[in-house]
């Protein structure tokens, strides 16, 4: 079992599998289809409303979590060694806040306790890819996460 405030007195570096797991607080923002523009200093991020085909719209959980990296070939395990790498991560990720030295908001479920504070930070109107065709990614557009 781990300590209910981890996140404050351990670096990224020393958590338990346990803790590190313990971080995400399930929004679902990360599974969001998002596309580039531009190029160089130019280049941009777009975030959609667009969820992979996994990604559950009523819960924002992976619903093939354990075997996802098997099943699309386009998730990658965020890990301690590979998060600087992850500079697209939504501005509210518990695993970017840290790893930037700023604190979690109310909402996460380490501090509100509340496993449904998260709906909170949960993009809305969400679809899966499988219903939409990537030719109009544009079209379902949301600001930046």
């Amino acid at each position: 079992m781990t300590d209910a405030d981890f996140y404050k007195n351990k670096s990224l570096e020393e958590m338990t599998e346990e803790e590190w797991e313990a971080l995400c607080d399930g929004c679902g923002k990360c599974c969001l289809r998002k596309y580039i523009t531009g190029h160089g200093k130019k280049e941009r991020l777009h975030y959609t409303r667009i969820a992979c085909n996994f990604l559950d719209l009523n819960t924002g959980k992976c619903s093939r979590y354990n075997s996802r990296l098997e099943l699309n070939e386009e998730c990658i395990r965020l890990t301690k060694e590979n998060l600087p790498e992850f500079k697209w991560l939504p501005s509210t990720c518990a695993y970017r806040l840290l790893y930037e030295g700023k604190p979690l908001p109310p909402e996460h479920p380490l501090i509100s306790k509340d496993s449904c504070s998260v709906r909170k930070l949960q993009v809305k109107n969400l679809i899966n890819e499988k219903d939409t065709d990537e030719a109009f990614w544009e079209d379902y557009e949301i600001p930046e996460c």
